[in-house]
């Protein structure tokens, strides 16, 4: 009969007796694909000859190997789709660049330039009071929304930069106090300071956008616009143009009127412009 050495040991046992090179592979006591992979491979070369493990415990383990195997990989795929998406955000915030953007801040930088601050509201109020306070919690200006601005939603108010005696303040940082009262008696409101500003700059190493009145994060922002243009002062509309066009060519002397071939054609040209634009 064949005696079984006293140094053979089962799956338990080996678990035990490889403890120190366990937590070489795998730090932080979490076990990994390397170290089941090993406690498998010892529970193989120590098993009894005359007992060996049962194919179907063993047809287990090698699914449960399987299983850790494509966790891993799952794991490593949503890694790598988080990262993805992260620089996704960062290249669409360049799209940004110029466009006014709504966020939910507290905070915000004044450089001589009228800001836009707000609130956000979950339902009526009654009265909402914004408190613009410098570095050292003074108040330095209130304002009053309108009894139009006081439904559920977003509101802005536009504040000149000054003080309460309509005096410029200095350039710094300042913050929104928000203080708002509920329509019913029994009820609450609750209520988020906003910032509306242009878009200045992207930080893609933070993610970061610079705005004209400071930074925030992509995630904080709630709206995007284009850039308020007054188009009465920097474009002309299409009657406009017409008009002028027609002017310019009415006022042309009758002296001028083009005696050759290629001058007859253009006025021809003119005369059938000045047709289709005057009613």
């Amino acid at each position: 009969m064949t005696t079984i050495s006293s140094d053979t040991y089962t799956f338990p046992t080996a678990a035990t007796s490889n403890t120190n090179t366990i937590s070489s592979v795998a730090p932080n006591d979490i076990m990994g694909k390397e170290d089941f992979l090993t406690l498998l491979v010892a529970q193989l070369q120590n098993q009894d000859p005359l007992s060996p493990d049962d194919p179907t415990e063993f047809t287990a383990q090698l699914a449960q190997f399987s299983s850790l195997e494509q966790l891993h990989n799952l794991n490593d795929s949503m890694q790598g789709l988080t990262t993805a998406q992260a620089n996704s955000e960062k290249l669409s915030a360049l799209s940004l660049i110029g466009k006014d953007i709504s966020y939910n801040g507290s905070s915000f930088t004044f450089d001589g330039e009228p800001v836009e601050v707000g609130y956000q509201l979950d339902g009526a109020a009654t009265s909402v009071t914004l408190s613009i306070q410098d570095a050292e919690g003074k108040t330095v200006h209130t304002l009053q929304a309108s009894a139009t601005e006081l439904g559920a939603g977003n509101h802005f108010i536009t504040w000149d930069g000054t003080d309460q005696n309509g005096n410029l303040i200095a350039d710094g940082k300042y913050n929104i106090v928000l203080e708002a009262r509920a329509a019913g008696e029994d009820s609450s409101i609750a209520a988020a300071p906003l910032v509306r500003s242009e878009v200045t700059g992207v930080d893609l190493s933070s993610g970061m956008i610079t705005t004209r009145d400071g930074e925030v994060l992509f995630m904080n922002i709630i709206g995007v616009s284009e850039p308020k243009i007054n188009l009465q002062n920097s474009t002309l509309t299409t009657t406009e143009v017409n008009n002028a066009a027609t002017g310019i060519v009415a006022s042309l002397p009758a002296e001028n009127s083009a005696s050759t071939d290629d001058g007859q054609t253009a006025q021809e040209l003119i005369d059938l412009f000045i047709q289709q634009t005057q009613p």
